[in-house]
C-alpha cells in the first residue's frame, strides 16, 4: 500500500519540520488540500511512501489473536513523547480493522496505522473512542482521512465541541507547535445511546455506552472472539486516576461490570492487559478511599480549600503522576459529595 508523504514546515519557524503521513491517494492535489486546511504549515515537498517503513511503527503487543495494544507512557505530554500517554490499539477481522482509540497527536496516530500496514493492508472500517480525553482523541483526524467512521457515546460529540478550542491550545502548549500540527479535533459519524454491534468479518465488536462514570460519555469495546475487553479510563493500573465525571457513578458502574465475564481487559493506561475483575481493584480501592475521606471531611465541617490537599494523600501506594491528579481528584469528589 503506497500514502502520500507529506514535508511541512512551520509558517513563523520555517527552521522546524517534520514529515506527515496522509493515507489514501499519493496525489499532489491531497497535499495541497491537506495544507490549505492547515494554514500554520508551509509545505516544502512530497513524496509516495509505504507507511510501514516512511514511518516507524508503534510498538504493539498482541494480547489475543488479532487484537494489538499499545502501551502508553505514565506521563503527563511533552515535546519528548508527543502526547503517547494512553493504551491505544487495532483489531483485525476478515475483512475490516477497527481502531480503538487514537492517541495523543497526529504522530501518534501515524505510527499506530504504520504498524497496522505492517500487518495487514485490509480497510480501516473504524476507529472507536471510549471517552473524550485529548490523549484518546486527538489522531481520529489521520483515520477518518484513511476512511474510517468515527464512533463514540452518543455525549461524546458535545463534549468535544465543548473543549475542542481548550485541547487544542493545550496541545501546542504541551508538546510545541510541530507535534501538535494535524492534531483537529473531529467529531463522531457515528454515535452509541446504547448498545451497537460493529461486524468486522467474522468477528464481532460490542459496543457499550455507559452512565456518567470516569466521564460522562465512557464507552467499553468487547472483542466477542476473545473476550477481550477495551474498558478506556474506566481502569487505571500505575498511572493515577483521573475523576472528570463522578466517583460514585465510576465505583457502580465498575461493581456492576465485575459480574460479566471477559477473558482479559485492556485498561485506559497501565499494562496492555489485566486480569478480570482483579484488574480493576486498584481504580475502585482508589476512588472508594477518595469518597470514604471525603465524606469524612465533610462530616467534621472542613471546607474545599482545607480538605482537597489532604485527601487521599495515604492513598498513593505505586500510582504514577499521583501528585498531578489527586488533588484535582480530591476537588471533584468533594464537589460531588457536598450535597449528597
Amino acid at each position: 500500500m503506497i500514502d502520500l508523504l507529506l514535508e511541512l514546515c512551520l509558517r513563523d519557524m520555517p527552521e522546524t519540520c517534520a514529515r506527515h503521513l496522509l493515507p489514501g491517494a499519493c496525489v499532489e492535489a491531497r497535499a495541497r488540500a491537506w495544507a490549505a486546511a492547515h494554514p500554520a504549515a508551509v509545505p516544502r515537498g512530497w513524496s509516495c511512501a509505504d507507511p510501514a517503513t516512511a514511518v516507524a511503527p508503534l510498538a504493539v503487543t498482541e494480547v489475543a489473536p488479532g487484537v494489538f495494544v499499545h502501551r502508553g507512557r505514565d506521563e503527563m505530554p511533552s515535546p519528548e513523547n508527543a502526547g503517547d500517554e494512553a493504551n491505544i490499539g487495532f483489531v483485525i477481522g476478515r475483512d475490516a480493522v477497527a481502531v480503538i482509540d487514537a492517541g495523543g497527536s497526529r504522530g501518534v496516530a501515524e505510527a499506530l496505522y504504520a504498524a497496522i500496514r505492517a500487518r495487514t493492508e485490509l480497510p480501516i472500517g473504524w476507529v472507536i473512542l471510549t471517552h473524550m480525553h485529548p490523549d484518546h482523541v486527538i489522531g481520529a483526524a489521520l483515520f477518518r482521512e484513511a476512511g474510517a467512521k468515527v464512533v463514540g457515546h452518543a455525549r461524546l460529540p458535545d463534549a468535544l465541541l465543548n473543549r475542542s478550542e481548550t485541547y487544542s491550545e493545550a496541545l501546542v502548549r504541551q508538546i510545541g507547535p510541530l507535534a501538535a500540527l494535524g492534531g483537529d479535533i473531529v467529531l463522531p459519524d457515528e454515535t452509541v445511546a446504547d448498545r451497537r454491534e460493529i461486524d468486522l468479518g467474522g468477528r464481532v465488536l460490542l459496543l457499550e455506552a455507559h452512565p456518567t462514570a470516569h466521564t460522562d460519555n465512557d464507552l467499553t469495546v468487547l472483542d466477542t472472539d476473545t473476550g477481550t475487553w477495551w474498558m478506556g479510563d474506566l481502569v487505571f493500573q500505575h498511572h493515577a486516576p483521573s475523576v472528570d465525571g463522578s466517583a460514585l457513578g465510576w465505583i457502580a458502574l465498575l461493581d456492576a461490570l465485575a459480574a460479566r465475564p471477559a477473558a482479559r481487559i485492556v485498561p485506559g493506561h497501565g499494562a496492555p492487559s489485566l486480569p478480570w475483575p482483579e484488574g480493576a481493584a486498584a481504580t475502585r480501592d482508589y476512588l472508594a478511599g477518595l469518597v470514604g475521606e471525603t465524606r469524612a471531611a465533610l462530616a467534621r465541617g472542613e471546607s474545599l480549600t482545607e480538605a482537597a490537599p489532604r485527601i487521599g494523600q495515604d492513598l498513593r501506594g505505586d500510582w504514577v503522576l499521583f501528585d498531578e491528579f489527586n488533588t484535582r481528584n480530591a476537588t471533584a469528589v468533594y464537589r460531588e459529595l457536598e450535597w449528597e
